[in-house]
């Protein structure tokens, strides 16, 4: 990560900084270009492409605690890089540690689907419409409108009093404003932009020319048969689980009924045939074999053996009217008789699904400190610098003898710092002035204006 130098400390007379998390907006990570395979054809991205500034939005909105009620819940308090932006648990925490209705669905690859609809039971219409539905639950993050909680629009007036915010919305969107809408928008890219592409499955079907049938040379024999019982039907001896969960994106059908799946988590009596969605079958296991969470939407199966026997048998319950015909052929639910061999072929295989980079990299992580801070350096250069009530322009950038700030006229500490923290020049003034660069070593420099009246700060590269 490219690190701010920000918060000055005295230590043995010497002048010393902390490295804090940074938003550098001149140094954006690429959201909008990555790599997709050539053999990625589903994408529910509309009218919503990925631009880089937006996504950077988002990223900040996903890991902001500050979207809740009581500032302790994010979306990614739910949806975790280290468990594949899923959850470990069979019901989240949501404000004052009260559970949520259904286990988090892993957010991997949303991007990559037919199904446009979100959340188990596909009551969002579009990624969009479901990044604000956890924020407006009352579990969830609180700002529901109900039950006593303030609303969306007390949410918009508490993030306008943040000043990273302010200066976010206008470098994404061109001014200040913050809306839903926005908010929703700058979610969904950040979330489409979570990708994994780099599993073993990947590597054999290339090697495989793209040939998904094919024996995948760098699988060994027990994934290879996995892989085939997982494509083929059952009248040729396989499980038809490509019938719903089509490779190589491995989505859901947007047509699908429910698995036969019907508990509710944190029940033992209650039923549900609402559900008829599910995440994408990448990433289930973390790249070290490991399940990044329990599965189904109500978290009832913890190993991939309780999946596949499961299927291999479907419940035959009366009160299921929504199960999928493709699980009830003739009417009555599939009784496949896999073989143990077979179903741990078939759990071999769904380790092959899992990716590395996804879980590590700096592009989807947090950007806020454990404490809580956050900083935005560049992307307005040369131009105001939107920070509280400081309004700091500094001229030319890159230079080579002179730089020249501009603030308004109050009195100003401006204090020079390397990349190594080391103060290189401090003096006061007020409105603008030129400072003398041409003795400095080329090289970053970051210069830090404090308001002595004020006490507001801006640090500019």
């Amino acid at each position: 990560m490219i690190k701010r130098l920000s918060t000055i400390l005295a230590l043995l007379g010497l002048a010393y900084v902390t490295i804090s998390a940074t938003i550098d907006l001149d140094n954006l990570f690429n959201y909008a270009n990555q790599t997709i395979p050539n053999y990625i054809n589903k994408d529910n991205t509309t009218t919503n492409p990925i631009d880089d500034k937006v996504a950077t939005l988002g990223r900040v909105l996903f890991y902001d605690t500050n979207l809740s009620s009581n500032n302790t819940i994010a979306c990614a308090s739910c949806h975790q890089q280290e468990f594949g932006f899923g959850d470990p648990n069979v019901q989240s925490v949501g404000l004052n540690g009260d559970l949520t209705g259904r286990h988090s669905m892993r957010l991997i690859n949303s991007r990559f689907a037919e199904e446009i609809r979100f959340f188990w039971d596909e009551r969002a219409a579009t990624l969009e419409v479901q990044t604000t539905q956890p924020i407006q639950d009352h579990v969830e993050m609180g700002y529901s409108g109900t039950n006593g909680d303030p609303d969306f629009n007390d949410l918009i007036n508490h993030l306008e009093t943040l000043p990273y915010y302010q200066q976010l919305f206008t470098f994404a969107f061109g001014d200040a404003a913050i809306s839903e809408d926005r908010m929703q928008r700058a979610l969904a890219q950040f979330t489409r932009s979570i990708q994994s592409f780099d599993s073993r499955f990947d590597e054999g079907l290339v090697l495989a020319n793209n040939n998904v049938q094919a024996n995948f040379p760098n699988f060994t024999a027990e994934e290879n048969l996995g892989k085939n019982i997982f494509l083929d039907p059952p009248p040729n001896g396989g499980a038809g689980c490509a019938s719903c969960h089509r490779p190589p994106e491995f989505d859901i059908g947007p047509q699908s009924l429910n698995n036969g799946v019907i508990g509710v988590a944190g029940s033992t009596t209650d039923t549900d045939l609402t559900n008829t969605r599910a995440p994408s079958l990448r990433d289930v296991f973390n790249n070290n074999g490991v399940l990044n969470g329990p599965l189904m939407h109500d978290g009832s199966f913890t190993t991939m053996l309780e999946v596949v026997n499961h299927y291999d048998a479907i419940p035959n319950n009366p009160a299921n009217t929504n199960l999928d015909p493709l699980l009830a052929p003739g009417g009555i639910p599939q009784n496949l008789n896999l073989t143990q061999a077979e179903k741990d072929a078939v759990v071999a295989f769904m380790q092959t699904l899992s990716g590395t980079n996804v879980y590590t990299d700096e592009r989807w992580s947090t950007p806020f400190d454990p404490d809580g801070s956050i900083d935005i350096i560049g992307g307005n250069l040369g131009i105001n610098s939107i920070s509280g009530a400081l309004e700091v322009s500094i001229y030319p950038n890159p230079a080579d003898n002179e730089v020249y700030i501009s603030v308004s006229e109050d009195l100003h500490q401006v204090v020079i710092y390397n990349v190594f923290g080391q103060e290189v020049q401090r003096f006061q003034h007020t409105g603008s002035a030129a400072i003398d660069v041409a003795t400095l070593s080329s090289g970053i420099y970051l210069i830090q204006v404090k308001n002595m009246n004020s006490n507001v700060v801006v640090t500019k590269k």
